[in-house]
């Protein structure tokens, strides 16, 4: 079992946090970029004039940033890592985005510091599978996220075309690490425990019905680039 415990995480988040924007693009060859795009089109908001965005687990703010632009609402984006959080604020700055646009502030997934149903829509990209307790995490998306709302999660799962899947997994496992280490050293082992924690996570119909057990309805999900990536999609 790979260890995501909360302070592993978020100490491990934190020394690679100078080298994560780099990597995310460099490994993913900018497909990352076009995942976010989709996650933002599948996202539109009802325009109401209380209407606000969570992304949570938001690191630098990428997809939070993304969301602000194409809607043009509030976005809060929340993560328990300060450094990552601090280069987002700075990344903001040179966006010149108001913190009335895009807020980003400390916020722990599994027991986040805002009210029910505060939000419109709620996202999270790359980030779920780094919550120590899964069904812990769905239910404070769901709680939060105001009736009729939705739920967007972005996450890694496996591509399941036989060739493919074993290039990917070949690369996945063994090259990537060793680019990761060495670009962003770091004592936890980051870019190993990257593949390891994938592999452990649930994806496609298990994840989709976990989503249905925190409390949204009209789940789908779609998987993206031969399968790397998943986008669940479900509505309270």
């Amino acid at each position: 079992m790979v260890d995501r415990s909360g302070q592993r995480v978020q100490k491990m988040f934190g020394q690679i946090a100078k080298h994560y924007d780099f990597l995310n693009h460099f490994l993913s060859c900018g497909i990352d970029i076009l995942w976010r795009r989709a996650v933002v089109r599948r996202m539109k908001p009802e325009f109401e004039a209380d209407s606000k965005i969570l992304d949570i687990c938001t690191g630098t703010g990428d997809l939070a940033i993304a969301l602000w632009k194409r809607w043009r609402i509030p976005v809060v984006g929340g993560d328990f890592t300060p450094e990552m959080l601090e280069i987002g604020r700075k990344k903001l700055q040179k966006k010149k985005i108001s913190p009335e646009e895009v807020f980003l502030m400390e916020a722990d997934a599994s027991a986040m510091p805002f009210r029910d149903e505060e939000f419109q829509i709620v996202t999270v990209a790359f980030g779920l599978r780094n919550v120590h307790d899964t069904r812990k995490g769905l239910s404070e998306m769901v709680r939060v996220c105001r009736e009729g709302g939705k739920v967007g999660i972005l996450e890694f799962s496996i591509p399941t075309f036989p060739p493919f899947r074993w290039f990917y997994l070949f690369y996945f496992r063994h090259i990537l690490p060793k680019i990761g280490q060495f670009t962003a050293r770091n004592q936890f082992d980051a870019y190993h425990y990257l593949p390891e924690s994938v592999g452990e996570f649930p994806y496609g119909q298990e994840l989709a019905r976990m989503m249905e057990e925190a409390g949204l309805s009209e789940v789908k999900f779609f998987p993206m680039t031969f399968g790397i990536a998943t986008l669940y999609v479900g509505k309270k």
